[in-house]
């Protein structure tokens, strides 16, 4: 199974305009990955790919547009930019070594500090500045990066950015698991994937997959059925776990015997990607809303809407019937997430599987600044169940 872009480090490089951002990218990816112009603001929207690259492995590359763009456009793109720090695993600031640091720079040196980012500083134009000193001037911010003297034009010190983000992504790398540290060889567990109208037509989600994935490399057993069959199957089988769609749980949770764990995909998935316990709190919360409250719920992906879409539809619905009031719904899909959250009293997330982590935990960490609860899908749906503890037993030490 190939590495999910989600999976992959996310190296974001930001800069001034014309201090050779593109140019690097295109150096250090060996292909023309983004436009390069002699004309400030050639890059307007960020530029994103997945790719190998030695030695880093799969990453994504992510070009952003000049953090100091003055042109009618240049609000709109600098704020983009911004929302790319979201997503960064890694920063490279690409600094043009004929000018030096701008106030940009460091206001964006000082955002990688403040969220714990790590960056390198790239001297770029190194052949065109002859009196460059053996050490750049350290920047006036704390926490300052590693330096490096480079030239796009000529490759001189791109290697050396490649070997410096390869040891980054090295120091940073940890053995994460969605359910494999829970699970013996020969266990077994048994996957619950309904097949209905809002199921993608020949294949299973990711979140399925890579469960699935999961069992395999732990040596356990892992048997796919539909809710139709579940009953028939656990005559005939012992499992130690039972995993289920959410949106399944109200009619799995009568037919998994209590001795059973059972759980759900999405919850799997807001422990692997999410800080569990700051969402399992707020899913109280859904009991204490009141008519004309407004609930945010969010999507990672883009996929296209069912007319009995679990998001737009079903969860509506279910809160509806929970609450017996009359709620507000708003929608977000992708890399849409308000800035703003104040207006909400609940936001219900999916399970960020199309989301890296630093973008999933950026989004739990602007509603905790601002006070507003942030629940996943699956708790949500546990909680108004009846079964949100039993479910979270899977993380019992």
């Amino acid at each position: 199974m190939s590495i999910t872009k989600s999976e992959r480090p996310h190296i974001s490089f930001f800069g001034c305009t014309n201090s050779g951002k593109s140019s690097l990218v295109n150096a250090v990816t060996n292909q023309t990955l983004s436009v390069v112009s002699d004309i400030k603001g050639t890059t307007t929207d960020a530029v994103q790919k997945s790719m190998e690259i030695l030695p880093l492995g799969p990453v994504v590359i992510i070009d952003t547009a000049g953090i100091n763009d003055f042109s009618e456009l240049g609000d709109l793109r600098v704020e983009a930019t911004k929302r790319i720090l979201d997503k960064t695993d890694i920063a490279v600031l690409v600094v043009d070594s004929t000018v030096g640091i701008q106030k940009e720079d460091e206001e964006l040196i000082d955002k990688f500090v403040q969220r714990k980012i790590p960056y390198v500083i790239a001297w770029n134009k190194c052949d065109l500045k002859k009196d460059l000193p053996l050490t750049p001037n350290p920047s006036p911010t704390s926490g300052e990066g590693s330096h490096l003297f480079l030239s796009a034009k000529t490759g001189e010190g791109v290697n050396e950015l490649k070997e410096k983000l390869g040891h980054i992504i090295g120091e940073n790398k940890k053995e994460k698991y969605i359910i494999k540290d829970k699970l013996k060889a020969g266990d077994i567990v048994i996957l619950v994937i309904p097949i209905d109208e809002s199921a993608p037509k020949g294949r299973i989600i990711l979140p399925q997959q890579n469960v699935l994935r999961e069992c395999l490399d732990a040596h356990a057993t892992a048997i796919c059925t539909q809710v139709e069959e579940l009953e028939e199957l656990l005559k005939k089988v012992s499992p130690q776990y039972v995993i289920t769609d959410s949106q399944a749980f109200n009619k799995v949770k009568e037919i998994v015997p209590d001795n059973i764990i059972l759980t759900s995909f999405s919850i799997l998935m807001a422990n692997y990607r999410g800080k569990l316990d700051e969402l399992v709190n707020s899913a109280k919360i859904i009991s204490e809303l009141k008519d004309n409250d407004k609930v945010l719920i969010s999507e990672g992906c883009t996929h296209h809407r069912q007319c009995n879409d679990i998001g737009t539809v079903k969860l509506p619905n279910w809160i509806r019937t929970h609450t017996g009031k009359d709620i507000k719904f708003e929608f977000t899909q992708g890399g849409e997430f308000p800035v703003d959250l104040s207006k909400y009293k609940l936001i219900v997330h999916c399970g960020g599987c199309m989301l890296n982590e630093a973008e999933m935990k950026s989004r739990q960490r602007k509603a905790l600044d601002q006070n507003i609860p942030m629940v996943n899908y699956g708790m949500a749906i546990a909680y108004m169940n009846g079964i949100l503890d039993r479910a979270l037993e899977i993380f019992d030490e």
